[in-house]
């Protein structure tokens, strides 16, 4: 929070609560954090369904979360078309992958609840581990060197995106998930090992174990490219 300036006073925030280890734990941080009084900000979270994709969160589970960090809760139901034509085929042409439209979907009812309720921020639980794997996205299939920021300044609209996580190894959140007896959630969703992010996700592991330093030196190509804050 210090590092990138993330917080400051009288910042209304929207956390994006998916219900997996990481959005718990930036929500549980952010509202105990917001009880201290410097800086002065308020923690609202929502939780986006998802009503054409077979993936079913225990929202009552995420409710009681919430009421004992003694912030709201809103629960938004939206879905995506996959670009299918009148005969039920795919459209080459129209189509995306759907991780790619449930992403957008999602954050597209992240900005707009975060409007209505008057937040000028919205907190995102993508951790360490998932800035260098966008950075290798990036890299392999997009032939540039960019990663998602731990502040990013929206130009249309007057909202910030912050990543408080940013610093946070996914293995040292796993610990304290467990230590907080997190439950886990069942992963039902069908595309969940069909993208790119699984396959760089292995082809990580794989560099890790060739070079144990890997993680610090691509962080470092990352800060020093200047990558963690969009103004």
């Amino acid at each position: 929070m210090a590092t990138f300036h993330l917080i400051e006073d009288n910042d209304r925030i929207l956390v994006g609560l998916s219900g997996g280890k990481d959005s718990l734990l930036l929500t549980e941080i952010l509202a105990r954090r917001a009880q201290i009084h410097h800086p002065r900000f308020s923690v609202e979270a929502v939780h986006v369904r998802m009503e054409n994709i077979h993936y079913e969160i225990d929202t009552s589970y995420l409710q009681r979360f919430c009421d004992s960090l003694g912030i709201p809760l809103h629960i938004v139901t939206t879905r995506f078309e996959t670009g299918k034509g009148k005969d039920g085929t795919l459209d080459e042409r129209k189509q995306k992958s759907p991780c790619f439209l449930c992403s957008w979907m999602r954050r597209k009812q992240l900005f707009n609840l975060a409007q209505t309720l008057g937040c000028n921020k919205i907190a995102l639980g993508h951790h360490q581990d998932d800035l260098i794997h966008t950075a290798l996205m990036n890299l392999f299939f997009q032939g540039r060197f960019d990663t998602m920021s731990a502040r990013l300044k929206m130009r249309k609209m007057p909202i910030t995106i912050i990543r408080p996580l940013c610093l946070m190894s996914e293995d040292d959140i796993a610990h304290y998930a467990e230590a907080r007896h997190y439950e886990k959630q069942k992963k039902l969703c069908p595309y969940e090992n069909d993208s790119h992010r699984t396959d760089v996700r292995q082809l990580y592991m794989a560099i890790r174990q060739v070079s144990p330093e890997a993680r610090q030196s691509i962080w470092r190509a990352i800060e020093s490219a200047g990558k963690l804050i969009e103004e």
